[in-house]
């Protein structure tokens, strides 16, 4: 059965996919379903996608597996294509600032990449 989906993920450098190596089986899982959604539903529930304020154009993926909280930051391109960047375990209230710096200086750099191939 072939799926229409709403949008498409690609991941920007290795960043995620060392995140990725560091989660169990079940955990992966429940990534896996939440990114199947993003794909396939027009409308993503706030739970599972939201900007972060203040930071413009960036987005968290978010994910809670057992009574773990993960987070996986991305950005729109194109309107529907969401580019992953890097991701974490959440240990506290407040996501840290140096993951939410990571994540922006990642997309300025996809941006800053992309703007060079196509004027290039």
């Amino acid at each position: 059965m072939k799926r229409d989906y709403v949008r498409r993920l690609v991941v920007f450098e290795d960043h995620f996919k060392k995140f990725r190596k560091t989660l169990d089986r079940e955990t992966l899982k429940k990534v896996y379903q939440i990114f199947t959604l993003i794909m396939l539903v027009e409308k993503v529930p706030a739970k599972f996608l939201k900007s972060i304020e203040g930071r413009k154009g960036l987005y968290e993926i978010r994910i809670e597996q057992e009574s773990n909280l993960y987070r996986i930051f991305c950005c729109f391109d194109e309107g529907n294509l969401v580019i992953l960047f890097n991701g974490f375990q959440k240990k506290t209230q407040k996501t840290p600032t140096k993951q939410l710096d990571k994540a922006e200086a990642l997309m300025k750099k996809y941006f800053e990449q992309k703007s060079k191939k196509n004027n290039g």
